[in-house]
Order: C-alpha cells, then sequence, then structure tokens
C-alpha cells in the first residue's frame, strides 16, 4: 500500500516491483508486499528514496493516436496530455485503451482505488461503443455472447448490442466484466469482422458525456467512487 501511495502504480504493479528485489527499507532488500512501513523508515526503489504523494483522480477523454503507458520509446503516451502540476506526477493509467481506441479513462497514482476498480470481484463493468468494417447480424451477436476461445481461454461479454446508430448494423454497444488486451478487437476478428472505431462510453454507471477528446477532469475519491457506483457523466 505504500508504495502504491508513492505513485508506482496497482497491486499487481508494486508486487512485480517487490518481487524483483528492486525495494528497500532503511538498506534492506523487503520481498514481502505486506511489509509494514512507519514513518522513521526510509524506503528505496532502484536506489532512489519514495514518498507517498498527494492522491490525484483524473477522468480522461482518450484520443486515437496515444497509448495507456507513462512511458514509450516509439509511441506518444496520454501522460503526454496532461497540463502541469499533473503532468510531474507519477500518474498512470486504470487499465487500459489500445492506441487507436478512445474514451472514458481514469488516471491516478492511487493504487488501491485501482485495484478496486480493476479487480473483476468490484463488479465494475465497461461499455464499448464499437464501429465494425460490415454489418453484423443476430447470428454473429449470439456467436459472440457464447463465447469466443482467445488461447484457449472462453472470452464471453456481458452483453453485445447492435445499436441504431449509421451506418445501420455496424455499431455495436459491448459491455465487459474485465479488460483483457485488445480483447474486442481480437474477438471481433475471430468473428470475420475488423473494428474501424472503439470508443469507451462506461465504467461501472460513471458515463462520457461532453468531455472533449484530450481533456481531463478532476475529482476527489468521494466523486470519482460515487460516479462508477452510482451514476454521473463527464
Amino acid at each position: 500500500r505504500y508504495l502504491a501511495s508513492c505513485g508506482l502504480g496497482a497491486r499487481r504493479k508494486v508486487e512485480e516491483i517487490i518481487f524483483s528485489g528492486r525495494v528497500k527499507v532503511d538498506g534492506k532488500v523487503v520481498l514481502m508486499p505486506g511489509y509494514r512501513i512507519t514513518d522513521e523508515n526510509r524506503v528505496e526503489v532502484d536506489g532512489a528514496e519514495v514518498l507517498p504523494e498527494r492522491l490525484v483522480y483524473l477522468v480522461m477523454n482518450k484520443p486515437a493516436g496515444y497509448v495507456c503507458s507513462v512511458s514509450d520509446p516509439y509511441d506518444a503516451v496520454i501522460t503526454e496530455l496532461l497540463p502541469e502540476p499533473f503532468s510531474s506526477l507519477r500518474l498512470f493509467p486504470v487499465g487500459r485503451l489500445d492506441r487507436e481506441s478512445e474514451g472514458l479513462l481514469i488516471l491516478t497514482n492511487d493504487g488501491e482505488l485501482a485495484q478496486k476498480i480493476l479487480h473483476p470481484s468490484g463488479g465494475v463493468l465497461r461499455e464499448y461503443k464499437v464501429l465494425l468494417d460490415r454489418e453484423i447480424d443476430r447470428k454473429a451477436v449470439r456467436q459472440w455472447l457464447r463465447g469466443i476461445d482467445l488461447d484457449g481461454r472462453i472470452l464471453k461479454p456481458i452483453s453485445v448490442l447492435i445499436t441504431g446508430d449509421e451506418p445501420a448494423g455496424r455499431w455495436v454497444s459491448v459491455v465487459l466484466a474485465e479488460g483483457i488486451k485488445r480483447e474486442i478487437r481480437r474477438m471481433a476478428r475471430t468473428l470475420g469482422f475488423e473494428v474501424e472505431v472503439l470508443i469507451r462510453k462506461r465504467i461501472g454507471k460513471m458515463e462520457l458525456n461532453k468531455l472533449p477528446s484530450g481533456k481531463i477532469a478532476e475529482m476527489s475519491r468521494r466523486e470519482l467512487w460515487r460516479a462508477i457506483r452510482s451514476g454521473g457523466t463527464v
């Protein structure tokens, strides 16, 4: 929890850092994720002292053309879109949207809340608006709902609905319980479709409404969680 409060990522990322032997407490390597830290301890990661940051919660309307990473030697990253003072904080995306995908994205340095949102046990669903390269019929939708075998794992969406948007028959709404890398694109390709546009419209009950592409909205922890659990728009 201490490392998460220092902006080093959600639980899984923090555990990777610990298990790789990169963390020292008072000069000694610590390999236990549950090790208790007090105000008297000096904590280092890769030889540099780390301290808790002010917790920040941002919601972004991610544009296409950016990868969900804090650094990438070959591509533009979403943190490049952050204005000061947020650009100097160690914020990370809660979940991912691939380079060409758009829409609702949470950035924070609160690893505990990130894990709460991401873990399937939290029941936070995600809704995506998807434009396919050709019309999809109800038979293909039923096949999609039964589940798609990807690398030996059956992935099933919560729902797939053909919407009334133009061009007719090519827009679908897909709801997922958890995010697997490029899951929607891979499922669609298995069914013989290519995804032309993918927009995340909802996280839990928080919906994307008027927030312009590439812009952010800052919230408190309580405001963000209330929007996710009880409903709200950005």
